[in-house]
Formats: structure tokens, sequence, C-alpha cells
């Protein structure tokens, strides 16, 4: 009996270990090398239907030094500013967003990089667990300055245009280090729902919101917080 219940732990204990390496490899290699696709990618190219679904991705890796300062400060400013001083969870944008019954405004760049590269859509305990997990990992494995490169080329700018090398060519034509201020911001501003809101046909909302995040920007000091808070 003690022998059975032996060889139950270490089956246990594999399975447990296994679970471990399949989830923090990859996300180990991802430190050094850039992702070929990422789970939304997939979903919107083979899983989704309708308006949603995409006949193919437009996303191409872009080094971060060919990104503009102006797109990192406003995806900052818009999305998490708090994301040089947290290890990956904003305890008080959660606590705020509990209080007033919100589903959007808790989740950092960092929950972001861990859904949008190995999650899928939805709300569901289960992925908001997964979520989690992935996000401790990335956070211990990848410098702040990585989670951020990734996140500028994973992001989700149109209904089928993923990253900023895309973003760039496909709204304005130029390279993503060409981007000015005022450009950037309009890309921030269709974050929260891509598919509804249009970086080509921006609605007053959509204008609006880049307006403020353009205020932003500027209140934190614009490009030169980036290099002040090490991203």
């Amino acid at each position: 009996m003690r022998r059975r219940r032996w060889t139950w732990q270490r089956l246990a204990l594999r399975i447990a270990l296994g679970a471990v390496a399949v989830t923090v490899l990859p996300v180990a290699a991802l430190r050094c090398v850039p992702p070929l696709t990422s789970s939304f990618m997939l979903e919107r190219r083979f899983l989704a239907r309708g308006e949603r679904a995409c006949a193919a991705i437009d996303y191409h890796w872009v080094a971060r030094r060919e990104i503009s300062p102006e797109l990192a400060i406003a995806v900052v400013a818009a999305e998490d500013q708090r994301f040089s001083a947290h290890a990956g969870f904003d305890v008080d944008s959660i606590e705020r967003a509990l209080r007033e019954r919100r589903g959007r405004g808790a989740s950092t760049i960092s929950q972001q990089v861990a859904k949008n590269l190995f999650l899928w859509p939805g709300r569901s305990l289960v992925r908001k667990a997964l979520e989690a997990w992935f996000t401790v990992w990335i956070e211990a494995l990848w410098p702040k300055q990585r989670i951020l490169e990734v996140y500028l080329n994973v992001a989700q700018f149109g209904r089928c245009t993923f990253g900023a090398g895309a973003a760039s060519a496909d709204f304005f034509g130029k390279r993503p280090a060409a981007l000015s201020g005022a450009e950037a911001a309009l890309l921030a501003a269709v974050l929260p729902n891509p598919v509804r809101r249009r970086v080509d046909a921006p609605s007053p909302h959509v204008r609006a919101r880049a307006a403020r995040i353009e205020r932003e920007v500027q209140r934190l000091g614009g490009p030169a917080f980036l290099a002040e808070h090490g991203l």
C-alpha cells in the first residue's frame, strides 16, 4: 500500500513538473526569440467567424530600436502608467476596478502580453488564472524592456493587423520609427477594442481618447519618461 502511494506521488510530481515545463519553457525562449505568431493571431485566422475572421494576418516583428518611442510612451500612458513599478499586477487598479465593478482597467501590459501570446479571448476564471500564471513567469524571466517590446509587436491594432510594424505601414504608410506623437496616440486609442475602434476611420470617441492620451504623455514627460524609468 505504501509503495502504491509513493508511485502515485511520483506520478503526480512528474505531471506537475511537466505542466510547469510546458508553460515556462516557451516563456523562457521568447525572452530572446521573436514570436512567430500569437494565440490571438491564430484565433483570428482559424477560429473566428464573420467579421472577426481574417483570411490572412498582417504581422512582422520589429526590433524595439526601430519603433518610435512616441508609440512606446503612448501605450504606457494609455494602458499601464505604473508598468515600470509593479511586478505584473497593479493592485491599486484591481481594487479600483472591483469597487467600480469594471471589467476593464486593471489589466497591465504584462498581463496583456501573457493573454495575447498564450491564451484566448474571454473572461473565464480558468483563463484569468492561466493569465496570472504566465504573467508571473514573464515578469520573472524577462526584463521590462523586453515585455514592452513584445507588447508593441503582438498588440492588435486592427481587425487583422498586429504589431507596430504592420500598423504603421497599413494605417500611415510609414516605418514604425517614423510615427509621430499624434499617430502613436491614435494607435494606442484603439487598443481596448481594435476591431470596433478603427485607426483608419476614427470615431469622435477614438479621437477624443487619442487627445487624452497625448495629454497624458505630456504629463508624464514624453518619451524621456521611458529612459527615466528603465524602459
